[in-house]
């Protein structure tokens, strides 16, 4: 309808552009936005997402990991400060690839290497998807948490419950109600995911999007060059919309040449 109002002006055909365009323009930069919100979740499911698990030293982190691995991964020692890097264990739960990072005691280092190993800790931690708190007391690490984190207590076959949600990496007490907590918070997330899961899609969306940003009000050859920006992007993220899709549409729409 834009570029009949533009290229035919002197044939019978309407030559304002009608407010049901721009509903139409903006029902679609809405419907664009919606998949620009979801590509994390989405790129998240594509790599696969990762969990940290994170607290004081000899809080049982090492010890759950190796029980999620059924085999030793992690070294566990009763001496504190043994985790000095990041391990990882690659792990299907419910068809989500998950990455639960094991991390160094959090605490005063006691040496320039620990020091290290708690620094990354932090880092890997504050970027992961979701951290798994686990300490004696149920106690979360103010400094690192984030919505939707869950907080467990360890040790459980001593006794020590802390929290409604307690383990046992030597019993697996627990485990399987951790595990289905994890998964249902990342299931939320891959509730939100859009279509789109590479950088270059995801580059494409954003330039249709500002293409339609303030395309209401302004004169037909502007919105018209505006939504053939918008139809650039969308045809390199979909595949070739030339001119002649548009003129076999306006000719079969239209009374134009006859």
């Amino acid at each position: 309808m834009v570029e009949v109002s533009v290229d035919f002006a002197d044939e019978d055909v309407p030559h304002d552009i009608p407010d049901r365009v721009f509903d139409a323009v903006a029902e679609l930069r809405l419907a664009l936005q919606a998949e620009l919100d979801g590509f994390s979740s989405a790129e998240r499911i594509r790599l696969g997402f990762e969990v940290a698990i994170i607290g004081p030293p000899n809080a049982g982190k090492s010890s759950l990991l190796n029980r999620l691995a059924k085999r030793d991964v992690a070294i566990v020692s009763d001496r504190a400060g043994t985790t000095r890097d990041v391990i990882e264990l690659q792990y299907d739960l419910n068809g989500l690839a998950v990455s639960f990072l094991d991390t160094a005691g959090l605490r005063e280092a006691a040496d320039e290497i620990e020091e290290i190993g708690i620094g990354r800790a932090f880092e890997r931690a504050r970027c992961a998807d979701l951290r798994i708190h686990l300490s004696d007391d149920a106690t979360a690490v103010k400094d690192l948490w984030q919505d939707g984190d869950i907080v467990v207590s360890g040790h459980a076959d001593l006794g020590r419950v802390g929290s409604s949600l307690a383990i046992s990496a030597v019993t697996g007490q627990g485990i399987g109600e951790l595990l289905d907590a994890v998964a249902g918070a990342l299931s939320h997330r891959v509730s939100s995911a859009g279509l789109i899961s590479h950088e270059r899609q995801r580059a494409e969306l954003i330039d249709a999007v500002a293409a339609l940003d303030g395309i209401e009000g302004l004169p037909g050859e502007l919105v018209a060059e505006k939504l053939r920006m918008a139809n650039g992007s969308l045809d390199r993220l979909l595949g070739r919309i030339g001119a002649d899709d548009y003129l076999d549409l306006i000719f079969s729409s239209f009374c134009i040449g006859k």
